[in-house]
């Protein structure tokens, strides 16, 4: 079974009037299926960064982030160390 990446979903019939379907999305990302199999997804323009809106972290804030995770990645870690 295919795990979505959005919450919301349209038939490629649907996609005929693709105006609704973003109406409805309201800017969020849409699942377009075909025969109830996942065949791409849908992204208003609205969910998409604009240039210059991302950055890159720092190290100091990589590392801090590492840290905060610490107690979800290491039994992740544990796991991968025998594979």
């Amino acid at each position: 079974m295919t795990r979505l990446l959005t919450t919301e979903i349209a038939t490629m019939t649907e996609m005929r009037e693709p105006q609704k379907v973003l109406d409805r999305a309201k800017g969020r990302p849409v699942a377009v299926m075909k025969n109830s199999r996942l065949v791409g997804y849908f992204v208003p323009a609205e969910a998409v960064a604009e240039p210059g809106e991302h950055r890159v972290a720092t190290v100091e804030e990589g590392m801090a982030s590492l840290a905060r995770r610490r107690k979800i990645n290491q039994p992740v870690l544990d796991y991968l160390r025998d594979k």
